[in-house]
């Protein structure tokens, strides 16, 4: 069992009478977090139970996902509004410019103008682009859009992001 789980999804209802759950995912990867074969577990108080996922399938807005060992309806309903988390190797190749959420909250961000602004707290998907949420001590929250002009450089062995903040973007 590995010792630093991520939250990828959340079981909100059974589909079925055949052990399927259906999953809002919560990960930028879905296609290799709930993969046949995949390892995921789910935190109950102080227990944690590990499952193999056997399949999967997109449906609507959720992932259906059923488990191996677990093909009835009254198997799984006890899982219903529970946390899915898998850990941090289950992931294929990132491409230049792609980061893991887990990367990126907690980085530094400095403004080339303004110096050191704050730290990422969150990552918002909003279609065209991610926005990433900075909690800053003077300027409360910043938000910066995920694109080439604002993000210059992201330095995750020293755990900076370096921006250019345009105008009329922060008071």
């Amino acid at each position: 069992m590995t010792e630093k789980l991520y939250r990828v999804g959340t079981i909100v209802n059974t589909h079925g009478i055949k052990g399927e759950l259906r999953i809002i995912p919560i990960t930028d990867f879905p296609e290799d977090r709930f993969k046949s074969g995949a390892k995921l577990y789910l935190k109950n108080k102080d227990q944690v139970t590990e499952f193999t996922v056997e399949s999967s399938r997109p449906h609507k807005s959720f992932i259906l996902v059923k488990m191996k060992g677990y093909d009835n309806i009254n198997d799984v309903e006890k899982f219903v509004k529970s946390e899915l988390f898998a850990d941090g190797e289950e992931v294929s190749g990132l491409n230049e410019g792609e980061f893991l959420y887990r990367q990126i909250i907690g980085l530094t961000v400095i403004d080339k103008d303004l110096g050191e602004v704050g730290k990422i707290s969150e990552i918002m998907e909003l279609g065209s682009n991610d926005v990433w949420v900075v909690k800053s001590p003077q300027y409360k929250e910043i938000l910066l859009p995920y694109i080439d002009d604002v993000i210059k450089e992201v330095d995750l062995d020293n755990g900076v992001v370096k921006v250019e903040i345009p105008d009329g973007l922060i008071d």
